[in-house]
């Protein structure tokens, strides 16, 4: 079997792509990752073959305009401007993606695996083969459980509307439609009811729906219907050629396991005062801290002693050695701190990070979460000292470390895609 695997967006949308890649392998199967060029030499790192795409609305990390996006968090009368500028300027670069997806076609696939945002179900229907759409936060398939990640929504509103919510996250694709109308023509596909839908197979039945994540993070009654398979996180096997440079492993060596803070991809509005924010408060609380300065978004430089600056570091190796990790409660940090057994401190920007803020809240091994666009000393200070010293909460960590790590959600996904494309004889 080979599988056409298509994503888009930050390293947290890649990586899961990548680690589905090496479990196909490791399964005695074929891959090829179709994604952002800047995240080429990732996937060369990993050993996937990779089909660089145009990196489209990635540029739009380093627009002036971004500064808006951060202060509002696309909530509010503001953030609902915002997300409809943003739409604007993200259609035209979408077209430059989708046109180098389009080059994916002479590739050949037995089937295709894609996030909803990616041209996936035309390409599978262009090669006959089956799609299968994959969810990295449960945006898509509407449960009466909770509203859907990202979508800004009264906490308060009645459940029966929740539903509603996941109408309104799809909204978020229709601004491509023109996009995709566009390469079905170049495909030579005909149009059709559902086109547009990639829950929908070209039948009209429901797709097979991968869930990319720990059904353990997922509040109470959410029930998906069957062809929703909730694999658990993708995580790539630890990198075991990475070794910590001289000067991270002579600190985490030089005493106590420190604290890991990082945001990631995320700018924030103030990098150098988001790192005195940081720097006061680990040395408040007493502890060392390990700060990843990520694409800018902490600018620690002046921190010396008790902290220490680096650019980055493989999460599966690091996080183990971590006493905590605090973090913007992206889907993809929030799986590798659940896996390594660590208590968090959760600092959501946007999207579904506050979903993911509130789910390892519930599950007791973070302490409520804090605003990553108004951090404070006070504040990260005392939810470092909740988080390190809360009765239990260091267990209850290592507890929901093993079931999320025994899940192995990539080997899953690989069992699923098998059911999908190699069918067994009926009855």
């Amino acid at each position: 079997m080979h599988a056409l695997l298509l994503t888009h967006g930050t390293r947290g949308d890649v990586q899961p792509f990548l680690a589905l890649a090496r479990a196909l392998a490791d399964a005695g199967h074929t891959a090829t990752v179709a994604g952002p060029r800047s995240y080429a030499a990732l996937a060369a790192d990993h050993a996937v073959a990779y089909h660089p795409v145009d990196d489209g609305p990635n540029a739009l990390m380093d627009d002036p305009a971004m500064k808006g996006v951060m202060e509002t968090g696309l909530r509010g009368l503001r953030g609902a401007a915002h997300t409809v500028s943003l739409l604007r300027e993200i259609t035209p670069l979408m077209r430059r993606v989708y046109a180098d997806m389009a080059a994916t076609v002479d590739l050949g696939a037995d089937l295709v695996v894609h996030i909803p945002g990616m041209p996936g179900a035309h390409i599978a229907e262009r090669l006959a083969v089956p799609a299968v759409p994959v969810a990295l936060q449960p945006s898509w398939v509407p449960t009466r459980a909770f509203p859907a990640p990202g979508v800004p929504w009264p906490e308060r509103a009645p459940g029966a509307l929740n539903p509603l919510t996941y109408r309104l996250a799809a909204l978020a694709l229709r601004g491509q439609r023109g996009v995709a109308e566009d390469l079905r023509r170049e495909l030579g596909l005909a149009p059709r009811p559902g086109r547009h839908d990639p829950l929908l197979r070209p039948d009209g039945a429901p797709a097979t729906v991968l869930h990319a994540f720990s059904r353990h993070l997922l509040p109470a009654g959410a029930h998906y219907p069957p062809q929703v398979r909730t694999t658990g996180f993708w995580f790539a096997p630890p990198d075991t050629g990475w070794e910590p440079p001289a000067e991270l492993e002579a600190f985490l060596a030089a005493g106590e396991p420190p604290v890991f803070v990082g945001f990631s991809s995320l700018p924030t509005l103030d990098p150098a005062a988001t790192g005195r924010v940081v720097t006061a408060a680990v040395r408040r609380a007493g502890v060392r801290a390990i700060v990843a300065a990520g694409r800018g978004g902490i600018d620690a430089a002046e921190a010396d002693g008790d902290v220490l600056l680096i650019d980055r570091a493989p999460h599966e190796r690091l996080f183990p050695r971590c006493s905590a990790v605090v973090h913007h409660a992206g889907a993809g940090t929030t799986g590798a701190a659940a896996a390594a057994g660590r208590p968090q401190v959760v600092c959501p920007f946007w999207g579904d990070q506050p979903f993911w803020a509130a789910r390892v809240h519930d599950a007791g091994v973070a302490p409520a979460p804090l605003s990553g666009r108004r951090l404070t000393e006070d504040g990260l200070a005392a939810a470092l000292t909740e988080a390190l010293t809360g009765p239990g909460t260091a267990a209850r960590a290592a507890d929901l470390g093993e079931r999320v790590r025994a899940e192995g959600g990539a080997r899953e996904a690989v069992r699923v895609l098998e059911e999908v494309a190699l069918p067994g004889p009926a009855g």
